[in-house]
């Protein structure tokens, strides 16, 4: 049970309130999107050029950041749960492309689809009851490629997270996701690991699947 009525989850109300915009100070910078530039450039080498992307958590939008000096004529969207992220993310796309909300109550539009679906250290903080919605509003609005990032373990797990418990859970994400949308196929799939002396990630394994 939460103290915000808004929201069905405590991670969900974790990531909305103080801990969430504490995030944002934590992580930001030019080093994060040269680290992600080289991350995304390695993990779309064999996707053709995505128009259109869609960040499920998006936070101030340092991964479309990136994704935009790859791609810069890139028509980009961002759903975002806290208020302080959103208000960022509105200050280098369009308003009507950031999606206020919590990616469980987020609506995919009936038709609506996109090049490129993201979610980047998001599915880890998602209570474990409510994956499966997750997976299928990724599903929905991927038009053609799904690019999950996220720490893997061959079967789920809790781990305590900067003193906090119930709020990073670690599971084969894309694995459930392609046994569940059987016209997901893995294009392709890589690590990427905190001691890189160019570019560090936090050890975050990605995957990049196609919608056939």
């Amino acid at each position: 049970m939460t103290s915000d009525t808004r929201f069905r989850t405590e991670q969900e109300e974790f990531w909305a309130g103080s801990f969430g915009t504490e995030y944002i100070a934590r992580n930001q910078g030019g080093h994060a999107v040269a680290s992600n530039v080289a991350l995304f450039s390695q993990a779309l080498q064999k996707a053709e050029i995505p128009a259109t992307c869609i960040e499920f958590g998006a936070n101030i939008g340092l991964n479309l950041d990136a994704l935009r000096l790859l791609y810069p004529s890139q028509k980009q969207y961002a759903v975002e749960i806290n208020h302080n992220a959103a208000a960022e993310l509105r200050r280098k796309l369009p308003p009507e492309s950031v999606f206020e909300a919590s990616i469980l109550d987020h609506e995919v539009s009936e038709g609506k689809r996109y090049d490129l679906v993201l979610i980047k250290g998001v599915l880890i903080h998602i209570n474990p009851q409510f994956l499966q919605q997750v997976y299928a509003k990724l599903y929905e609005a991927t038009g053609r490629y799904l690019l999950v990032c996220e720490y893997y373990n061959p079967v789920p797990v809790t781990v305590s997270y900067r003193g906090h418990t119930e709020r990073l859970f670690k599971r084969d994400f894309a694995g459930e996701i392609m046994d569940r949308f059987k016209s997901l196929t893995l294009l392709d799939y890589g690590f990427a690991y905190h001691r890189d002396r160019s570019f560090p990630q936090d050890d975050i394994t990605w995957f990049l699947m196609e919608r056939r």
